[in-house]
């Protein structure tokens, strides 16, 4: 991050991207997440979560917290209280439900003048953002991201540090339909984790153990699925719900070789 951060002039390098990645080590699977894309590993049927996704949602409390420390950061358009939804100038002196960086559940305040500034974090699921612009919480790059027409600096709330979750091949018998799938948000904002799991079984089940392919086109198989077939009204998948409307990049690692396929 610091790197893209010296470049970004002369690489033009503006945006910002999540990092998934897999590392095997001495017998260990090593998965670092920064962002909203998704690893998990599916063992003799059963979903195993190596990562979680850093959305303003799940890590409400952190943001809070760094704009409570560093309210200049703020600047003078946004709170970092939050509100279950946004306070109209009617309504000062009146009593509101709120939440700040210290509380799981809400409790009641006196709406002030200061509540009536925009929140640090805005709207729920998928439409959550911070600052009303960003919705990843983690990643690299954006250092010159700012809330529009304004000077205020997203960055400060976005960390590149990933969330690591270790793996040990050694502790279990592997077959080769136990695999471990790597997904940008493209594939999970359609596709469920066990509706993954049931495409994997499907496709590895039509192939032949020692068939290195196998791995190459269940990757194939979600990607198809999740961006859905194009119909008058756009891209749909097979339930006629849109299809995903992002990037969609998918890896599926084996994780047992043909010797070890009972």
């Amino acid at each position: 991050d610091d790197q893209i951060e010296r470049e970004r002039a002369s690489q033009h390098l503006p945006g910002g991207c999540c990092a998934l990645a897999a590392i095997y080590l001495m017998g260990k699977f090593y998965v670092a997440n920064a962002g909203d894309s998704r690893a998990i590993i599916i063992r003799n049927g059963e979903i195993i979560p190596m990562s979680r996704e850093f959305t303003p949602e799940t890590e409400r409390q952190r943001l809070q917290f760094l704009g409570f420390l560093r309210p200049e950061l703020l600047g003078k358009e946004f709170t970092h209280l939050e509100f279950p939804r946004r306070i109209q100038p009617k309504e000062l002196g009146k009593k509101m439900l709120y939440r700040d960086q210290n509380m799981n559940g809400w409790a009641y305040k006196k709406i002030q003048e200061d509540d009536l500034k925009f929140p640090l974090i805005y709207g729920e699921g998928k439409k959550a953002r911070v600052m009303a612009t960003i919705g990843v919480t983690r990643g690299l790059g954006d250092h010159d991201l700012k809330v529009f027409s304004s000077n205020i600096h997203i960055k400060p709330f976005l960390s590149c540090f990933p969330e690591v979750q270790v793996y040990d091949l050694t502790q279990y018998e592997h077959c080769p339909d136990d695999v471990l799938v790597l997904g940008t948000d493209g594939l999970w904002d359609v596709t469920n984790d066990k509706e993954v799991a049931g495409v994997v079984m499907e496709v590895l089940t039509s192939y032949e153990p020692n068939d290195p392919c196998r791995y190459t086109m269940v990757a194939q198989e979600l990607v198809v699925r999740s961006r859905g077939v194009l119909k008058e009204r756009g891209w749909r998948l097979a339930n006629d719900k849109l299809g995903s409307g992002d990037d969609i990049s998918v890896f599926v690692i084996p994780l047992g070789g043909p010797g070890n396929y009972t």
